[in-house]
């Protein structure tokens, strides 16, 4: 089962969210952000968002599309099912006030299902945690938390693997 394509960027968990999406689905949706809470990566079809529990720390997102359905990820801290549709062919990965951190195209449009899993999200809130508590007690300045923060020891990581299985909904007239 070949790896087809492989795409990994770094992106800032805004307000504790990073969110993947279609380059045309530009509406959110508030239920699927809310479900992130408590499944740490939920969508609506078009768009996934990932929770990370740190807001700062950059997180490594990674989309490996492969030519045939996966089984389900091993030795990661967590992971669940997804399905994401691309009627463009083109997945932007976005910081909600940052904005984009990257963007990459899928072989094909179409609706892909498989896994997002993570790894690394406790011990970089843990991490970070740790700077702040230390920051404030020993007066850090804002260049010197964000030194810290760029020596976290930990990467915290999303992984989206997925796999074509149709072409995607006409679009309504």
């Amino acid at each position: 089962m070949p790896l087809i394509t492989e795409y990994t960027v770094r992106a800032r968990p805004d307000r504790r969210v990073v969110e993947v999406y279609d380059a045309d689905a530009y509406l959110g949706d508030g239920d699927a952000l809310t479900a992130s809470r408590s499944q740490v990566v939920a969508g609506n079809g078009y768009h996934l968002y990932l929770r990370s529990l740190q807001p700062d720390i950059p997180v490594q997102i990674t989309i490996r599309i492969w030519d045939h359905p996966q089984p389900h990820p091993a030795g990661c801290e967590g992971s669940v099912p997804v399905t994401l549709e691309s009627e463009t062919g083109e997945l932007v990965v976005n910081q909600f006030t940052l904005g984009p951190a990257g963007d990459t195209q899928l072989p094909r449009p179409g609706v892909y299902e498989g896994y997002a899993s993570w790894t690394g999200r406790q011990a970089t809130a843990d991490y970070y945690d740790q700077c702040i508590a230390q920051g404030v007690a020993e007066r850090w300045t804002p260049d010197r938390i964000g030194q810290a923060w760029a020596a976290c020891p930990t990467v915290e990581s999303y992984v989206l693997d997925l796999w074509y299985v149709r072409e995607p909904e006409p679009l309504e007239d």
